[in-house]
């Protein structure tokens, strides 16, 4: 053997080493982030099968969901009352008493301070008149809608922006792609779950909407379905589901300001690592509660913006009588006679319970969605 021949491995590794780099980068399943990024941050999406680990998306968001329900139920019940007819006439009713002026003619800050100091009340007096249980009411079908939902909506989200993003982005993320994943994710979400979600807003105002007052109408979820089925037929399981598609909105918002303060957070930590500057006890803060302060923050931000809808579904699914005819019929007649008969104030009804419960929600939900995500070993990114 020649010392030319004895060279040539040397030189065909060299020449490896060289062609291995040319190579694209290996696909990975949903939650990964590869290494590359295009000129405005992102990064890049994988080429792998779309489908790919979405499992772990759909079992971290239904744990999320459970979390949040669970711990935030109270809220839960309180912001429904607050929104249906029956405490919005009580409170009326207790304001006339009082000698105050109808609501909608004091100022802002008059009618805030009210509100608040009602809503303080009336969490006092539920479990003294009801019992401590009634703060947990719809808790159970709460449970069966949000577990599937959060797991759906998860599932649907993550799925859809890689396939949003590889086939008519060029595999990169952006804002339109988060937005349109998200709308598409609330419209299933909102379809596959609107009857749990009739029922427990029914069940929270069993006590208000009974003919007398004092027994509950429904025994339980089912007896609760059945009488709706059979009162109602199949579409009474469907009411507000317009107001529903009306709250996509929402968490359309959600998930893209979600995104964007995640991809934000990235980037301080980037720049962080190419300074060499070693992590100080706020960047270390940051790293832990980042991601839960951004879920809070864009949850209250689009909640803030999209809430009249929140009190507009409430009325439909409740669906009051009136002269023996349902006073709701639609969702554009519900807006325009809640702002005729009650003005702009009514349309906020329960928006301090709903924003104290959301916000921590959205925190304990996402926080619980990372965190499980973490454990199987991948991510939310992509």
């Amino acid at each position: 053997m020649t010392l030319e021949h004895a060279a040539h491995p040397r030189n065909f590794r060299e020449d490896s080493t060289q062609f291995k780099q040319t190579l694209p980068t290996q696909p990975r399943g949903i939650g990964n982030v590869l290494s590359q990024n295009k000129s405005d941050g992102a990064p890049v999406a994988a080429g792998g099968s779309p489908f790919e680990k979405s499992w772990a998306h759909f079992i971290a968001g239904g744990l999320g969901g459970m979390a949040s329900a669970t711990l935030t139920a109270p809220l839960d019940v309180l912001k429904t009352r607050l929104q249906s007819t029956y405490y919005q006439q009580h409170l009326v009713a207790a304001r006339a008493a009082r000698g105050l002026p109808p609501i909608e003619t004091m100022s802002l800050a008059r009618s805030s301070f009210l509100h608040i100091r009602e809503t303080g009340e009336i969490l006092w007096q539920v479990p003294k008149a009801e019992g401590w249980r009634a703060l947990f009411k719809g808790l159970g079908p709460n449970l069966i809608g949000v577990v599937p939902a959060r797991a759906i909506n998860f599932y649907t989200y993550g799925n859809g922006k890689r396939i949003i993003s590889n086939y008519f982005n060029g595999g990169n993320e952006a804002a339109w792609v988060h937005l349109c994943a998200a709308a598409c994710a609330g419209v299933v979400t909102g379809t596959a779950t609107n009857p749990v979600w009739l029922v427990k807003t029914r069940l929270q105002l069993d006590k208000s909407i009974h003919a007398d007052g004092r027994s509950r109408q429904y025994k339980n979820a089912l007896d609760c379905t059945m009488q709706t089925l059979r009162n109602e037929g199949i579409p009474g399981l469907y009411r507000g589901l317009t107001a529903s598609y009306l709250g996509v909105t929402e968490s359309t918002l959600q998930w893209m300001l979600y995104e964007q303060m995640k991809l934000a957070l990235a980037n301080r930590e980037e720049r962080r690592v190419h300074s060499g500057r070693a992590p100080t006890v706020w960047d270390q803060t940051i790293a832990w509660t980042g991601k839960i302060t951004a879920a809070g923050s864009a949850k209250f931000i689009a909640a803030l913006l999209t809430y009249p809808h929140e009190v507009v579904r409430t009325r439909l699914r409740q669906a009051p009588m009136e002269n023996g005819h349902l006073k709701y019929t639609s969702l554009a007649q519900c807006f325009r006679l809640i702002f005729k008969e009650e003005g702009m104030v009514a349309l906020y009804g329960g928006l301090v319970p709903h924003m104290l419960r959301v916000v921590p929600s959205a925190a304990i939900m996402f926080g619980t969605y990372e965190g499980v995500l973490k454990l199987l070993g991948t991510s939310s990114n992509m």
